[in-house]
């Protein structure tokens, strides 16, 4: 078995206007996708990451400079992550597959984990 992360990309704008029971329903689903995966076995981690984009650091020069992360106007932002076992690439598509994370632009990415 390998690890996989399954990367949830989303545009933080397209949350604005939804009802309190619109976002209910997506942490609904999401938590049955993981119980799901979590039952079968399949689930090693995974958390929503906080919406304030957190902070990047990248080399500027000599020093190493911090900045705001991804703004709510950010076209793509990985909103949070899956971390998951399968047995190759084409299961960890399939597993990736019933991510209920795929409503407007919303996508995910799968990518191993390299066993360091």
């Amino acid at each position: 078995m390998h690890t996989y992360l399954l990367l949830l990309h989303e545009t933080p704008a397209d949350y604005a206007g939804m009802s309190p029971a619109e976002m209910e329903a997506i942490i609904q689903s999401h938590w049955a996708f993981a119980q799901s995966l979590s039952a079968r076995g399949l689930r090693v981690g995974g958390e929503k990451l906080c919406d304030d984009g957190g902070r990047h650091l990248r080399r500027q020069g000599s020093q190493i400079v911090a900045s705001d992360g991804p703004y709510a106007e950010a076209h793509d932002v990985i909103g949070g992550f899956y971390m998951i076992k399968a047995a190759d690439d084409a299961e960890a598509e399939r597993i990736a597959r019933e991510c209920p994370h795929y409503a407007g632009r919303q996508w995910v990415e799968v990518r191993r984990v390299d066993p360091v």
